[in-house]
């Protein structure tokens, strides 16, 4: 049954995790919260929840996710077209939301999903599915070049772009994570830095 853009979508996700939305305290994760999904391995979670050392903490997720912080402005800093407004309307909704590998709603979304809707919504941008596929959208983007709205990828899983998230600023990123849901993380975590593989632009 099609319940996402009334869009019958193939359910081919992403396997990541990152610090859970609303605190900076590592939770265990339960079966109905990470999917049914036969990727998902219980040491992408202890690889995350053991190297992830800049977690943020619950008020600093909810003021990045409702606009309230201010971000290091740079010119031309989000990408034209993009409304850095609406984008963050659009990313803020899912914030929250438990992770399912093949989901894609309120009820539980995976991190391609996530993105491939928030860029849907927000600028009316169709991409593909999968996040290994998004990978291959695009421009290439330097980390040093990297502005609000860039993709980034992560191999997380051992397979190249396993994990995609959308860049804010200030080294943050929004992303759906399979322990603990859509969150805001930093890219200076021990976690994430390690696993970085590179951005896409698709806008502008």
């Amino acid at each position: 049954m099609c319940t996402v853009l009334s869009v019958c979508i193939v359910l081919w996700g992403c396997t990541s995790s990152s610090p859970r939305f609303g605190s900076g305290k590592k939770e265990p994760v339960s079966p109905k919260e990470r999917g049914s999904s036969p990727r998902f391995s219980s040491r992408e979670v202890e690889e995350e929840t053991r190297e992830d050392d800049k977690p943020l903490e619950k008020k600093e997720v909810e003021k990045i996710a409702s606009g309230e912080r201010d971000f290091r402005r740079e010119k031309n800093d989000a990408i034209a077209p993009l409304d850095r407004s609406k984008m963050m309307r659009e990313i803020s909704k899912f914030m929250g939301v438990p992770y399912q590998h093949g989901g894609a709603s309120s009820k539980g979304i995976d991190c391609s999903a996530y993105s491939m809707i928030v860029y849907k919504n927000a600028v009316g941008r169709d991409l593909p599915r999968s996040a290994h596929l998004q990978f291959s959208q695009g421009k290439v983007i330097a980390f040093e070049d990297l502005k609000f709205g860039d993709l980034i990828f992560f191999n997380t899983t051992g397979e190249s772009a396993s994990h995609v998230g959308i860049y804010l600023g200030d080294d943050l990123f929004a992303h759906a994570s399979v322990s603990l849901g859509v969150t805001i993380s930093s890219l200076q975590s021990s976690y994430y830095k390690k696993r970085y593989e590179g951005a896409r632009r698709v806008i502008g």
